[in-house]
């Protein structure tokens, strides 16, 4: 399915990439990453007896999509044009980040179960040592219903960024910058659940907010609500049209952020406008998300450190061009 956009010589050349030049992640890669990500979802399901189950309307849109994706994936594997080219991209890069977001979210939950006790104490520690108080900015949100409405759509946009980054390169031939971005959000995305692990969190609007609540964000109470019911196994079903992302640190809406700007960064067209979008998803992640400020802290160290894991990755790749690459804008 993810044939190798390139023909590597017999003997390839492992040497530093030229300026503005990617190696292409091997798509065996990317299938194995992909399958051994499924199984070891799928184990975890069946540890804690969870099952998954699909309402009408979340099983319509995930097979068609699923169905479109593979189909087009696989008509245009060899392209004849550039539109089959695009088409062939744009549904190999956007169905794998949609996949890896499905699988990641449906993780939490038996992750969640496995765990044990809230570490929200040491998050607050470390939230007065920066002088950080996660009430005076709730408050100031709940005071203002533009600053709601703008934080939920800022929120959100998490869904809207990846899929610009990805059409992009899919439109300007950068299949290269894709995979390279698609493996950079995947190891984060483990790295997230494996910490999410160890340090579950119920939240600073749990834990220090009293009282009624005047503004109910985007993440509410879920994390402080499911996550005791997942323990003891009084909630074991996953339905895929109705889930709650779970993990308080790290904030993962952090590591995404830092991640999108980060491949952004090197096309104009893309840079500033996906800097604006995502600098406004982080001011409106410790209400929306109820996050502390040491989750995003922790989160944009997992962002750069799969940066650079990948990074490094990459060069030991074969450096061959790849044709068909559009111009940078």
């Amino acid at each position: 399915m993810f044939a190798s956009d390139v023909r590597v010589p017999p003997v390839a050349r492992r040497a530093a990439l030229p300026a503005g030049q990617t190696a292409l992640v091997p798509g065996s890669w990317l299938a194995g990453g992909l399958a051994l990500s499924t199984l070891a979802v799928a184990a975890m399901i069946a540890a804690t007896g969870q099952t998954v189950i699909f309402t009408p309307g979340s099983r319509i849109l995930f097979w068609c999509t699923a169905v479109i994706g593979i189909t087009l994936r696989w008509l245009f594997r060899r392209p004849r044009s550039e539109g089959q080219r695009i088409a062939r991209d744009a549904a190999e890069s956007l169905g794998l980040f949609a996949l890896l977001c499905l699988l990641g979210a449906v993780a939490t939950y038996p992750i969640a179960a496995f765990s044990t006790g809230f570490h929200d104490g040491a998050l607050e520690r470390i939230d007065a040592m920066l002088r950080f108080d996660w009430r005076d900015w709730y408050n100031v949100v709940a005071a203002h219903r533009p600053l709601q409405r703008l934080g939920a759509a800022a929120y959100a946009s998490i869904f809207v960024t990846p899929a610009l980054l990805l059409g992009y390169f899919a439109w300007a031939g950068r299949q290269a910058e894709a995979r390279r971005f698609i493996v950079a959000f995947w190891l984060a995305a483990v790295t997230t659940l494996l910490l999410f692990a160890f340090f579950p969190a119920e939240g600073p609007l749990a834990t220090l907010w009293h009282g009624p609540i005047p503004y109910m964000p985007a993440s509410a109470l879920y994390q402080a609500e499911l996550i005791p019911e997942l323990r003891s196994r009084a909630l074991t079903v996953i339905n895929l049209g109705d889930l709650r992302g779970l993990v308080c640190a790290p904030s993962f809406h952090t590591s995404s952020a830092v991640l999108y700007m980060a491949a952004a960064w090197p096309f104009p067209r893309l840079r500033w406008p996906v800097v604006a979008i995502n600098g406004a998803m982080l001011l409106a992640t410790p209400v929306e998300g109820t996050h502390y400020l040491a989750d995003m802290l922790f989160g944009a160290v997992v962002a750069l450190a799969a940066l650079a894991v990948v990074t490094a990755l990459v060069r030991t790749l074969p450096s061959d061009k790849e044709p068909g690459r559009r111009p940078q804008h």
